[in-house]
């Protein structure tokens, strides 16, 4: 054999052993560790059933103020956008044609009243006459009618003393109630009340506000089934809460109540009124503000929720959960959910009370695979990637 064959036969040997002894120290696969996952066993308990409606702010009392007489503004005496009380004087009105109205008046009285007397005179001295005959009946018939005339007149005149007098009072606008007024809406100088009521003010009560919410039909027949079955239980009056919601979403730190539902139904939208009450110290809730107010109405004796973030969604938007069995394998269960309690969503359909639902380490369990419980902390890079699917 030639020096160049013994070359290529002892390289092949070489290559062969290297490749004999590759195959047989690779390591076999292994199997991969179970998902470590945090779990919640579901619970029974009664729950506040709320749901969030609508409505604007309006003031329990208002009072627009309106000039009664007519005249001349010569003055307004209150801070305009100020709290005011009952009585407070808000504007004067000339007062001198209603003095001369009263002047007037009280002339027209005193002359009745002479009257009166001069005919209750003649009245006694033609009785005297009628005892001797000395008249006829006829003329002391005309007497007496004359004397009941006068007292008659004397009557009116006093209603209109009473008339003018209330007028001259009504030239000193005073507040109805007490509230906080608006702008004046005249000025110095201007004519009022001729012929018509002229509006010179509003005042509101703003402490506490109303809130009226709107709910369709269809949604308060529900609850009223719900009620007739024994499902859920109404409060007791005076107890359904009701919480304000603010334009930024936070919630109105002052807990509001739930005062009526009204009786007729609006025929344009079917949806019928619920007036709420909310205190309002610091005067933030003005009337005619858009809010949205959650209200509790109902509640579940045997309700069942899960937290917010154990919910996941497949592509049809449908609510799901993970669940553990007793032999800590994983499934996947369609859910229904209500409304939003504590931070819990409340599962209408789909749960029972003791089911196991993964709570953390969603994002690494998959149906079908057995898991890990742990109930304390998560691996960092499952918390990250946790944070990351969300």
């Amino acid at each position: 054999m030639s020096m160049y064959r013994k070359l290529r036969f002892a390289s092949a040997s070489v290559v062969l052993a290297i490749a004999a002894s590759g195959c047989t120290q690779a390591p076999e696969p292994q199997a991969s560790a179970p998902v470590k996952v945090s779990t919640e066993t579901l619970q029974a308990k009664p729950i506040s059933i709320s749901s969030e409606l609508s409505g604007r702010i309006a003031a329990p009392r208002t009072a627009q103020v309106n000039a009664r007489v007519a005249g001349v503004v010569l003055k307004s005496v209150f801070a305009q956008g100020g709290d005011v009380k009952q009585g407070d004087v808000l504007f004067y009105i000339d007062p001198a044609p209603l003095q001369a109205d009263l002047d007037s008046a009280l002339a027209g009285l005193k002359r009745s009243q002479a009257d009166t007397l001069r005919a209750r005179q003649q009245e006694q001295r033609y009785r005297q006459l009628i005892s001797a005959k000395a008249i006829s009946a006829q003329e002391y018939d005309n007497a007496r009618a004359a004397a009941r005339q006068a007292e008659a007149d004397v009557a009116a005149n006093e209603a209109k003393v009473q008339r003018a007098r209330l007028n001259l009072s009504y030239a000193t606008v005073t507040a109805p109630i007490s509230g906080r007024i608006g702008r004046a809406l005249v000025t110095e100088g201007a004519l009022v009340g001729q012929n018509e009521s002229t509006p010179l003010a509003l005042i509101q009560q703003l402490n506490p506000v109303h809130v009226d919410l709107t709910q369709s039909t269809r949604e308060l027949n529900e609850l009223r089934r719900a009620f007739r079955s024994g499902q859920l239980q109404q409060p007791g009056p005076g107890q359904a809460k009701a919480t304000l919601l603010q334009d930024d979403g936070s919630a109105y730190p002052l807990p509001g109540k739930l005062l009526f539902s009204d009786i007729s139904v609006d025929p344009g939208t079917g949806q019928i009124i619920l007036r709420s009450e909310f205190p309002n110290p610091d005067l933030d809730l003005l009337p005619g503000s858009f809010v949205r107010v959650r209200l509790e109405h109902a509640i579940d004796q045997q309700g069942i929720s899960v937290p917010q973030r154990a919910i996941l969604r497949n592509s049809a938007g449908l609510a799901q959960v993970l669940l553990v069995d007793e032999e800590l394998r994983v499934s996947l269960r369609t859910v229904q959910l209500g409304a939003v309690h504590q931070n819990r969503w409340i599962v209408t359909d789909g749960l029972t009370s003791g089911d196991r639902i993964v709570v953390e380490g969603l994002q690494h369990a998959r149906p079908g695979e057995h898991v890990v419980i742990d109930n304390g902390a998560l691996p960092l890079d499952q918390a990250i990637g946790q944070s990351k699917g969300r």
